[in-house]
């Protein structure tokens, strides 16, 4: 019978009993172990990535589905991608049962639909070229669980980031990332570890497939969007520090060509 850990009891009881102390520690405690869990995935996350990366420059793209938490989660780091790598909004989409009304409040029975994941997937036109990533820390979400399923079975390279082993999403994804972060610090609550962990493996994920992808030279966001006057102001520094430029000089040139990496291609040819 399959059992999910992160249903399992608190390793901490009579927590309204504790100080505000004693419970921040106990929450900082439980937290030191997911950096730990998700270490342990990186074999399967490398070998995920490098599946991905191919298709990705194929013109494939990369979907991230979940409910709840798992949802909202998904949706941040694929918003992150467009300001962060300067990648059209297309690239990388979070999809969420419920859609957009579930990022701020919950959806009655959204997730429990096992076709609907899917029929989202058609909208968008998914393809083999694309890659599906299920978020569900249960591992049972219908929602994540049926549109896995239907994308595997057409060719369409599925991953999934659970926090129970052998559960239902795995059998779906032909790269299983599971993290076992155990029992979280109020029973059942897996917003906090489970979610945690989700978090630095989208980072993960994202990140690594936009550096193969050139998207960072060196270790800065050259295609970072100049969205506001912290992100030129970044470029700009960035521009100084390579070019022995003055600001005035840097700021200059990179408005008039829109990223650091198109003002540092269009110094070196002069």
């Amino acid at each position: 019978m399959f059992e999910k850990i992160t249903e399992q009891s608190s390793l901490y009881d009579h927590l309204e009993e504790k100080s505000v102390r004693e419970i921040l520690e106990d929450i900082n405690r439980e937290d030191r172990k997911v950096a730990e869990a998700v270490g342990r995935t990186i074999p399967v996350i490398e070998r995920f990535v490098e599946q991905i990366v191919p298709r990705m420059e194929q013109g494939g793209r990369l979907f991230y589905m979940g409910a709840g938490t798992s949802g909202r989660l998904g949706v941040l780091d694929a918003s992150e991608i467009p300001p962060t790598f300067g990648m059209p909004p297309t690239l990388v989409i979070g999809l969420i049962a419920g859609g957009d009304r579930a990022l701020r409040n919950p959806v009655e029975k959204a997730e429990d639909n096992t076709e609907r994941g899917w029929q989202e997937l058609q909208e968008h036109q998914v393809g083999v070229l694309d890659t599906v990533v299920g978020i569900a820390a249960s591992g049972t979400t219908p929602y994540v669980i049926g549109a896995l399923h239907e994308a595997r079975k057409r060719g369409i390279l599925t991953g999934c980031i659970c926090s129970n082993l052998g559960a239902p999403i795995a059998a779906e994804a032909d790269y299983p990332i599971e993290v076992v972060v155990g029992p979280e610090y109020v029973t059942g609550s897996s917003r906090m570890k489970s979610g945690t962990a989700q978090k630095m493996i989208l980072n993960m994920i994202s990140t690594s497939i936009m550096i193969r992808l050139g998207r960072v030279q060196g270790n800065r966001m050259v295609n970072m969007q100049l969205s506001n006057n912290k992100l030129i102001d970044r470029g700009t520094r960035m521009l100084m520090t390579e070019f022995a430029l003055s600001y005035d000089e840097a700021r200059s040139l990179l408005l008039r060509h829109g990223s650091v990496r198109q003002a540092a291609e269009a110094l070196r040819r002069q």
